[in-house]
């Protein structure tokens, strides 16, 4: 399950999301309405007064952690967000980098790019633009960011390795890179790993944690950790309707599913581009 059956299924999936006023995807299986995607965002870092903070429309709901508050972003710095979905990480960083900074905003999906552009002028936010692209063909050039972010999208890719060196290619050296993903503790069984609604819901997607870890390390990053790690919400997944489908189609047990949750956490990664070298 490769290349571009993904991608498309993954366009359609998104461009339905962009929509719809909150989406349900990644920790968002769950999700319901506005108000849920509201208390899941405080569940994983963000809080109050990020979410009056920035235009409604723009928390869809689909993250896995708060990469804006963990990545320390500082006045004046130049920051891109890989999968930037209706911009809500955006407009949180634009306030952090100010009018001296910038903020890209990076997303395959045409509905996506075309809502938080929407969601920029409704903002007034002068300091932030999004390009309609691919995460592993950055539309931006060598060594022109700051910071790297990214919340719940690299699972997505069938090649994490381009994405993770054009990552390294467009940050500055020094630069640093902080994104929320999900990733397992064990691998999956064949009935979700072979299931196109859960590539698209960040599951069958997902590496194992330290194969996730150890491709970070070989592209060149250095300093690479795991600054949070979280369970996967059991409950969400038995509840979600992607799920839901897969059990019926295959008819697996609900234990079975259970068992596969505990094995899916979200984790908070950091890295550094090395300085050049004289």
């Amino acid at each position: 399950m490769k290349g571009n059956n993904i991608k498309k299924a993954i366009r359609k999936g998104y461009s339905r999301i962009a929509r719809q006023t909150a989406g349900c995807a990644c920790t968002k299986t769950c999700c319901d309405d506005t108000n849920t995607a509201q208390a899941t965002c405080k569940e994983i870092g963000y809080t109050e007064e990020d979410l009056k903070k920035v235009p409604q429309g723009a928390n869809l709901g689909l993250g896995c952690g708060n990469p804006t508050a963990l990545a320390n972003l500082k006045q004046g710095e130049t920051v891109l967000d890989l999968g930037a979905g209706a911009g809500f990480d955006c407009f949180l960083a634009a306030d952090k980098v100010g009018k001296d900074g910038k903020v890209i905003g990076v997303d395959m999906t045409p509905e996506m790019i075309d809502k938080a552009r929407e969601n920029a002028q409704k903002g007034n936010y002068g300091n932030v633009e999004f390009r309609l692209g691919e995460i592993e063909n950055l539309p931006a050039a060598d060594s022109s960011v700051d910071v790297i972010i990214s919340n719940c999208v690299i699972n997505l890719s069938d090649d994490k390795k381009r994405v993770f060196k054009e990552a390294f290619r467009v940050l500055k050296p020094g630069g640093k890179m902080m994104v929320s993903d999900i990733v397992l503790l064990k691998e999956l069984p064949d009935f979700i790993k072979n299931s196109i609604s859960a590539y698209v819901g960040c599951l069958s997607g997902a590496l194992l944690k330290n194969d996730y870890i150890n491709i970070i390390k070989e592209v060149g990053f250095n300093e690479v950790e795991i600054t949070k790690e979280t369970l996967f919400p059991v409950d969400c997944m038995l509840n979600d309707s992607t799920i839901q489908a897969i059990i019926k189609d295959s008819k697996i047990p609900h234990e079975k599913v259970k068992e596969t949750a505990n094995s899916v956490i979200s984790v908070s990664v950091y890295g550094v581009k090395p300085a050049e070298t004289t």
